[in-house]
């Protein structure tokens, strides 16, 4: 049993997955000195909520009063030692948003996809006082920029400009701010 706890604490990981670390996130205090163990960085006034997800912790970087909502997703790659995720201030991520920065390989069509790997690691940039609606997803090599928006349950496969409202499956800019 100790060596389960060893594992949760140590783990590049956060969610309701890794029991000890999903209970800590209840506790202001305690949660704030996980994400800070936990993350690349991870900023004052920013909060990682239960419920939510984070995989490869160490490769995401958190700014200031980020508020990451339960049910999200931050997929970072065991493939590489750069900062592959990055969340600047003021942002705030919706429930359900799911952040990826690698996808499975599909190019050879005479093999199951199960067996072609995965494509490059494409960091994912949220830039500042981004708002990401809920359950959208952004796909590798994004770019998101400062004060732009992404409609609730969008999916987002280009970058999206700064000071603009984007929506739908893709993603289209709807709106200059």
């Amino acid at each position: 049993m100790l060596n389960k706890f060893i594992f949760w604490l140590k783990c590049e990981r956060l969610g309701p997955d890794i029991p000890l670390t999903h209970f800590l996130l209840h506790s202001r205090r305690l949660g704030r000195w996980l994400c800070k163990k936990k993350f690349h960085s991870f900023e004052e006034g920013s909060f990682f909520r239960p419920g939510a997800y984070a995989v490869e912790s160490k490769k995401i970087s958190i700014g200031k009063n980020v508020i990451i909502r339960p049910q999200s997703m931050l997929f970072a790659s065991p493939n590489s030692e750069e900062i592959q995720i990055v969340i600047e201030d003021y942002v705030l991520v919706g429930s359900g948003v799911h952040l990826y920065v690698s996808n499975h390989e599909f190019r050879d069509k005479t093999r199951p996809i199960y067996f072609q790997g995965h494509t490059d690691i494409q960091s994912v940039y949220i830039k500042k006082g981004a708002w990401i609606g809920a359950n959208s997803v952004i796909l590798p090599g994004v770019v998101v920029g400062e004060n732009s928006i992404v409609a609730a349950g969008s999916i987002v496969t280009k970058n999206v400009e700064a000071f603009t409202v984007v929506a739908g499956n893709p993603a289209k800019m709807i709106k200059r701010l």
